[in-house]
């Protein structure tokens, strides 16, 4: 057992309200050069919807993301002896698109990003009429009509041209695709995304310089800019689009998950300016010698493998373990007292985004409850609890009335396994009905004792769960570890070279494992 540390992330989905304004402090402190115009690290996206750049969860067009040749997945049942490949190419494959990658996003996938020509409010000569600033591309100057931008299909999701393409309806049926445009179900939820800080990272295998790597001491990706060869096959190779290349530099640039905040006790800006409090981060523990097994499970696996890879800090054996790596006992308590490994592996309620690409991203999602379907019926009259002799259960249950399929759902959260959405859900319900039942009374016991049971937990931890939730306080979302980076670097200084990068992208050094 190889026990390293991971820097992890949740998002609460069922919080978040849109308002981008963890985009615009990304914005405002990381991507304000030039050539980082288009880039946005963290973006907000409308789901249903095609996201950004546009369609990047397709991969048939991207070819981002790992994969098994579903022979191997049929004949071989043991994952350690699977073969995980890139999609994007084999090795050799590599040298003949180097000059000529054809899978990255064009243009078009992102925007051409503009500003406006505000000199002319001031310059223009007198007239009858009132000035304007027109549109001006940041890349050739010139005047320009505005086709799209970063977040064009901003609550658009029950459009039929942004929503009706995104690539999770193809696992619906066409009747809930049916349903999904009908006026009274018209729905749609906000799904923030930044660089997921992959165990597996897929821009670390695809580059050929070896410039992208993930720090020993807390796992997070960066992109070395010395080595930086602009052959952007990290930006074809990772699935979620990530990597950006900056094109007045000629280097490749991504989200560092704020490291230089980290490091001095901080939470990253997005997280800090996030005005739904939906961020929570945290450290995790894992067992690095199990990467290559749990990346190469099978599709129904792949949620529950990368649960197991994560390591319980409390855990005597797993300590001793973490001790022989050289992490320290105060980044041990900082594991012991994250959130994130509440969410994920304790109360088993957050869930990867796109587990099928096999990375084992480390940001993870609460899936978000949506509202109840709430239609007339045949009588004229709006269906409710009080239409339902049964109780409160239709009222109470987004399961079996969500207006999102369930499938669509497990498309974005858990490669196609409906259980494990549905048992996140059954949880989530429980703690709806148990504190409807304690704040309001109307519910009645038994009913509180069958969410109880469906959602396979006890008063104790929904009251767990909902303290997090609700009323977490800031200590309480950001445990963030105390880095001891001054330590990293006196250790890691020397060893900046291609042969001492270990593995799956670590740099370590022989006297001591980060």
């Amino acid at each position: 057992m190889d026990v390293r540390s991971q820097v992890s992330m949740v998002f609460h989905l069922d919080k978040c309200i849109g308002c981008h304004t963890c985009s615009i402090a990304c914005k405002n402190i990381w991507t304000d050069r030039k050539g980082t115009e288009y880039m946005w690290w963290n973006n907000v996206e409308t789901k249903p919807g095609t996201g950004y750049p546009t369609l990047w969860e397709d991969q048939d067009k991207y070819k981002g993301g790992w994969f098994i040749d579903e022979k191997e997945l049929l004949n071989e049942p043991d994952p350690k002896k699977r073969k995980l490949k890139l999609k994007l190419q084999k090795r050799w494959g590599a040298l003949g698109n180097i000059f000529a990658n054809p899978n990255l996003p064009t243009l078009d996938d992102y925007y051409e990003p503009w500003t406006y020509d505000y000199e002319n409010l001031f310059t223009a000569a007198q007239g009858d009429d009132q000035p304007t600033a027109r549109a001006i591309s940041l890349i050739t100057g010139k005047p320009m009509e505005i086709e799209a931008g970063p977040n064009w299909d901003d609550d658009l999701g029950g459009s039929p041209i942004y929503a009706a393409n995104d690539p999770n309806l193809e696992n619906i049926t066409e009747e809930e695709k049916q349903q999904l445009t009908e006026i009274e179900r018209v729905v749609f939820f906000y799904l923030p995304r930044i660089c997921n800080h992959c165990l597996n990272p897929a821009c670390v295998g695809a580059c050929p310089a070896g410039a992208i790597y993930k720090r020993g001491e807390d796992g997070i990706v960066l992109i070395s800019q010395d080595k930086c060869r602009a052959w952007r096959m990290c930006i074809s190779g990772c699935p979620y689009k990530k990597t950006y290349f900056n094109w007045a530099s000629g280097k490749s640039e991504k989200c560092i998950l704020c490291y230089p905040r980290l490091e001095s006790g901080q939470p990253p800006a997005c997280f800090h300016s996030c005005v739904g409090r939906i961020r929570y981060l945290g450290l995790l523990f894992y067992d690095a010698d199990r990467i290559q097994e749990v990346a190469s499970a099978s599709p129904e696996d792949l949620v529950e493998a990368q649960r197991s890879i994560i390591l319980d800090p409390n855990d005597p054996e797993v300590i001793t373990g973490a001790r022989q790596s050289g992490i320290s006992d105060t980044m041990i308590e900082a594991a012991q007292n994250s959130p994130v490994y509440k969410f994920v592996k304790l109360w088993k309620l957050a869930l990867p985004l796109h587990a099928e690409f096999r990375t084992l991203p480390m940001l993870f999602y609460v899936p978000p409850m949506l509202p109840i379907l709430a239609k007339v019926n045949e009588n004229g009259k709006y269906d409710s609890a009080r239409d339902f002799p049964e109780g409160l259960a239709p009222l109470m249950s987004s399961l079996e009335r969500n207006r999102v399929p369930i499938a669509y759902l497990a498309s974005l959260f858990s490669a196609g396994n409906e259980p494990i959405v549905e048992a996140v859900y059954r949880k989530l319900i429980a703690v709806r009905v148990v504190k409807r039942s304690q704040r309001v009374g109307d519910v009645p016991d038994t009913e509180v004792q069958e969410a109880l049971d469906s959602g396979a937990t006890t008063t104790e931890e929904v009251e767990a769960i909902f303290r997090l939730t609700s009323l977490p306080t800031y200590e309480e979302r950001f445990v963030i570890p105390p880095m001891a980076r001054e330590v990293a670097i006196d250790e890691t200084r020397g060893v900046y070279d291609h042969k001492a990068s270990a593995g799956f992208g670590f740099r370590k050094t022989p006297e001591r494992k980060l």
